[in-house]
């Protein structure tokens, strides 16, 4: 047996642990983003170009990408790891680029598919896989992000309707959705609605002076007495049992996600470190960029098996919320750091989107903040160690 060879791209030979299958996944979302967006994405970035990527949903479609770990309605029904593969390259690219989807799939169309009511399944689902249909996820609000219990935004019987009023604040998607999945607090605790967006009263409004996710359409959601029949509320589920649900798959994908751009700023540090020269040799010949190059690959890749065990995991006997949060919490955090790092690899170069380091750091600030911050996962795994409430 020929003796294993040691690969700066791949060190630990995790490849060797995913199926033919599997790598058939990665590689055709890294072609598609090869093809499709990678040529345009720093552009898109720069300016803030937020209608061309709505295009790209139809594609993320024809590939399964939308609502891809969710069976029936048409929907592909593929493992966890598979849809994790698509984040990390999803990712890779670029984080807003992984937000379109992830809110499409973990957030909406699960919410759907887990809540609402057989009608609505069957009205929405199969049009948001396809891309067709587009959808965001109306939970958090200007004044309660990580305390969502105290919202404000409401529902109330009218007859046989709902009649919704308030707001939601950083709605990705939001500018350009068919539906939106909102949260609101009832006579009977919170409920989840699905929306379409072109009921009266309904408006979105992009958030604008972004420095973080600019590839990607933020909005700030208004409802102003806007009117639903009754069977656009979730029936089966009630309280904040229903939208946590939903941000647990969405931090999944994250978990996966994050290590593709740190694996991005990663590549570019090293390819960066045997082509740049200064005092008259290559800069991965000195001893501190070597150690700098040493611990992201460290943390990377440890980052990569984390996200490998739990996916695996989920596949077999499913995750904790708790389990959830460490790898979101661990990940994000260890891909920021390894921006930052690559950053100071390419010196001056770093801040140029001519290299996709500083658009990865800049994006991973708001993905260390969504989904639940740094503060809220700590906690988490906090009460989880010891068994005490700590968040008031």
């Amino acid at each position: 047996m020929p003796a294993p060879c040691f690969a700066p791209l791949d060190p630990l030979a995790i490849d060797d642990l995913l199926s033919p299958e599997e790598l058939a996944v990665r590689s055709s979302v890294r072609a598609m983003l090869d093809r499709d967006v990678e040529p345009h994405i720093a552009e898109w970035f720069e300016t803030g170009g937020v209608e061309a990527p709505r295009e790209l949903f139809g594609e993320f479609g024809r590939l399964g990408l939308l609502g891809m770990h969710l069976e029936g309605y048409t929907l592909p029904g593929m493992s966890s790891v598979d849809y994790g593969l698509a984040c990390l390259e999803l990712e890779a690219c670029d984080s807003g680029i992984r937000s379109m989807v992830s809110v499409q799939g973990s957030l909406a169309m699960y919410a759907i598919w887990a809540f609402a009511t057989e009608e609505e399944k069957q009205r929405w689902l199969p049009g948001m896989g396809s891309g067709q249909i587009v959808g965001c996820f109306g939970l958090t609000e200007a004044d309660h992000g990580s305390d969502p219990g105290r919202m404000r935004t409401t529902a109330r019987r009218d007859g046989d309707d709902w009649v919704l009023d308030g707001g939601k604040m950083w709605i990705s998607n939001g500018t350009f959705a068919d539906v939106a999945v909102v949260w609101a607090q009832t006579d009977e605790g919170i409920r989840g609605f699905a929306v379409p967006t072109d009921t009266p009263g309904f408006s979105a409004r992009l958030i604008k002076h972004k420095m973080s996710l600019r590839a990607s359409a933020t909005a700030e959601l208004v409802l102003e007495g806007v009117r639903l029949p009754a069977g656009a509320m979730f029936p089966e589920v009630r309280g904040l049992k229903g939208p946590l649900s939903c941000l647990t798959e969405a931090r999944y994908g994250i978990v996966w996600g994050s290590m593709g751009a740190a694996r991005s700023s990663y590549e570019t540090a090293l390819d960066y470190s045997r082509t740049r020269e200064q005092f008259g040799r290559p800069i991965g010949g000195f001893q501190l960029t070597q150690a700098k190059l040493a611990d992201m690959c460290l943390e990377l890749h440890k980052g990569m098996l984390l996200a490998l065990h739990l996916g695996r995991r989920k596949d077999s006997v499913g995750l904790t919320t708790e389990q959830v949060s460490f790898g979101k919490l661990n990940n994000v955090r260890e891909a920021l750091e390894i921006c930052r790092t690559s950053r100071t690899i390419l010196g001056a170069n770093g801040i140029s989107l001519e290299y996709p380091v500083i658009r990865h750091m800049n994006n991973l600030e708001s993905v260390l903040t969504y989904e639940g911050t740094v503060e809220m996962h700590t906690l988490i795994l906090g009460q989880a160690l010891t068994g005490q409430n700590a968040f008031s």
